[in-house]
């Protein structure tokens, strides 16, 4: 399990009233905590997106390959393949 970590952030300005305007009674979030939580859920979640997006991509490519493009191999080969250095 990872350990808690805490952050101290400064925000001010325009950035702080928008922050204030998300918080509390007025916003969707009861606390500052609560709402920078949620941000960093999302962003995690906007990269693991961007990830996946990337993999399939990859993979769309490979399948889309001609079947003359792939060689065939037994585990043996696989093996001694990737034991070289």
């Amino acid at each position: 399990m990872s350990k808690s970590m805490t952050l101290n952030v400064r925000v001010s300005g325009t950035l702080g009233d928008f922050v204030a305007a998300n918080v509390g009674e007025s916003g969707s979030y009861e606390n500052v905590s609560e709402y920078v939580r949620d941000l960093i859920r999302r962003d995690k979640a906007r990269v693991e997106s961007e990830h996946l997006g990337r993999l399939k991509a990859e993979l769309a490519i490979a399948f889309a390959a001609p079947e003359s493009d792939y060689q065939s191999l037994d585990a043996d080969a696989v093996i001694a393949r990737n034991g070289r250095t």
